[in-house]
């Protein structure tokens, strides 16, 4: 691995400055390095941090991967780290002008990375110097405990979905504290949202009250806002003062939990696993957004490598070139998912929609078809509103609020699914869907949703963990419960309960379905079996694993 040349280097600075020209923001350093392809591989199953901490699975998955490139080489374009400074690496065989195109694409990821506020709490750290201590940090105590860190750490990484992501945005959003008096702070966020549970009006209509209690009477104005609340639930003042005067544990973050409330890892003897474990937390916090962003963060470095490159003098004559290769990594599959073409398709699209004032009440309210794609009205703001859809969004709000019918239509998109042709005894696609509620819904169960699994803090002590799986929809995955939780009662040192939701019984639909000749029957997606649900218990103690109704 080496540093880019200086020849290479200047193009790349070339680059910045036509990207800064067209809006595009980051900061002005960056360090660009060459490796071989066998080597990109390598990054990779290390999450593109190639100072991260040394897994013994991260080792067998670049095994893995070394033998599939001997069998079928491929040519990877880049990887790029969201740190300060921003570090990639390209293949050591690209010719300049791939690079152009490479190297837009790069800039494209780094604006991304340090405006869109999901990333909020990255934007000050040096995540590749952090990462390279803890390997460090890691590798001395493997040097001193063995085998054992690389359990932990298998225990930690079975819980890294479970930390309080929102939470830590949240902090890096909302005003200090200590700017809100503790009982307005515990009013608001606790006892209206988990106590009372009021709808969202009520809630505004509080906010707006509070604010003109305030505005009205400066000096005074808390008092008189709390005086009638105090009256219809005297019950607040006590629930108050038992919460700690508004100091509130929420129970949402496991891992921060385990380390702040285990008495096991609090044994002097066992303190060392406290430092795995917000090793752990710290790369997974880290890494959240890129795992929420990964339509639009693709979506906008393809947008922006497509736009500048074809705008670009320096690469005459490579156009054809240029197609081929865009071609294979913007091109749009007929079944299943690409992030690159479906994110950069929706900002041409939202551009274009902008442009012509598409967003407004006046075209929304339209119904009439012809009226709809006539309708345009020149406001020339596409560029600036996809900017701010850049900056505010992650992917499940980008593809709820964008993916319609005419962005469907227009791009001939569709939901597939298969049937078996029980004479050929091979599966058959076929189009189950163009509408584009069914699009967006495919789209969204691909997203990553973690189980939103929280800690009881009422029912856990001395004797038990006891956490609860709030029921979205989607029951867990049931061969992944016992070593999750096996590796739960290793660090927390007590039996662990698990309350869940999983299917009791399953009623298929009786509604006779379509057959087609040669084919089995196509599937009716209208007729959704009836699921009867049932809550359950699971508990692991002395790493045995029982299960009970609730």
């Amino acid at each position: 691995m080496q540093l880019i040349d200086q020849h290479t280097k200047a193009i790349m600075e070339g680059c910045k400055e036509r990207a800064r020209d067209v809006g595009l923001s980051f900061d002005d350093e960056s360090l660009e390095y060459v490796v071989t392809n066998r080597d990109m591989l390598e990054l990779s199953p290390k999450v593109m941090i190639p100072t991260m901490y040394d897994y013994w699975v991260h080792d067998v998955e670049v095994l893995q991967g070394k033998g599939k490139y001997e069998l079928y080489p491929s040519n990877p374009f880049e990887t790029v780290i969201n740190t300060r400074p921003a570090i990639s690496f390209y293949n050591d065989n690209n010719p300049d002008w791939l690079n152009v195109m490479i190297f837009y694409h790069v800039i494209g990821h780094i604006d991304f990375f340090q405006n869109n506020l999901y990333f909020k709490h990255t934007w000050d750290d040096d995540f590749a110097g952090q990462a390279l201590a803890d390997k460090r940090t890691i590798a001395r105590l493997r040097s001193e405990k063995g085998r054992w860190v690389d359990y932990v750490i298998e225990f930690a990484r079975s819980l890294d979905n479970q930390v309080d992501y929102h939470g830590v945005l949240a902090d890096q959003h909302r005003p200090a504290r200590n700017s809100l008096p503790a009982r307005v702070d515990y009013y608001f966020d606790v006892f209206l949202q988990d106590e009372q549970q009021v709808r969202v009006n009520e809630y505004v209509q509080e906010i707006e009250r509070y604010n003109k209690c305030v505005r009205e009477n400066p000096q005074g104005g808390e008092d008189e806002f709390f005086q009638p609340i105090l009256n219809q639930h005297p019950e607040f003042a006590a629930m108050f003062e038992k919460e700690g005067g508004g100091r509130r544990e929420r129970g949402r973050d496991l891992l921060q939990f385990l380390i702040d409330h285990s008495d096991f890892l609090d044994r002097d003897e066992n303190k060392w696993m406290k430092t795995i474990l917000q090793i752990v937390r710290k790369t997974s916090l880290y890494f959240q957004p890129q795992i929420r962003t990964k339509i639009m963060n693709e979506g906008w470095a393809s947008y922006w490598h497509e736009t500048l490159f074809m705008r670009d003098d320096r690469i005459g004559g490579h156009e054809v070139d240029f197609a081929r290769v865009n071609s294979a990594v913007t091109s749009m599959p007929r079944v299943g998912l690409n992030p690159y073409a479906l994110g950069m398709r929706l900002f041409y699209f939202i551009e274009e929609a902008a442009d012509k004032g598409r967003y407004s009440q006046q075209f929304l309210s339209l119904l009439d078809r012809d009226q709809r794609r006539k309708f345009d009205q020149g406001t020339g703001t596409g560029q600036d509103f996809i900017f701010a859809v850049r900056e505010n969004l992650n992917d499940f709000l980008f593809v709820n609020n964008f993916i319609e019918q005419d962005f469907v239509t227009r791009n001939k998109l569709f939901v597939a699914d298969k049937v078996l042709d029980e004479q050929r005894m091979v599966w058959q696609w076929y189009v189950k869907s163009r509408s584009a509620d069914d699009y967006k819904a495919m789209v969204k169960e691909q997203l990553y949703h973690p189980p939103h699994i929280t800690i009881d803090l009422d029912q856990t002590g001395n004797d038990a963990l006891f956490l609860v799986h709030h029921f979205e929809g989607k029951p867990l995955v049931k061969e992944f419960i016992h070593n999750t939780l096996l590796g739960t009662e290793f660090l927390w040192g007590r039996k662990v309960m698990l309350e869940t939701t999983e299917v009791k019984s399953i009623k298929k639909p009786d509604a006779q379905q379509p057959v087609l000749p040669g084919m089995g029957p196509i599937p009716d997606h209208e007729a959704e079996p009836e699921i009867e649900w049932q809550r359950v218990r699971y508990t692991m103690k002395d790493r045995k694993l029982s299960k009970g109704l609730v």
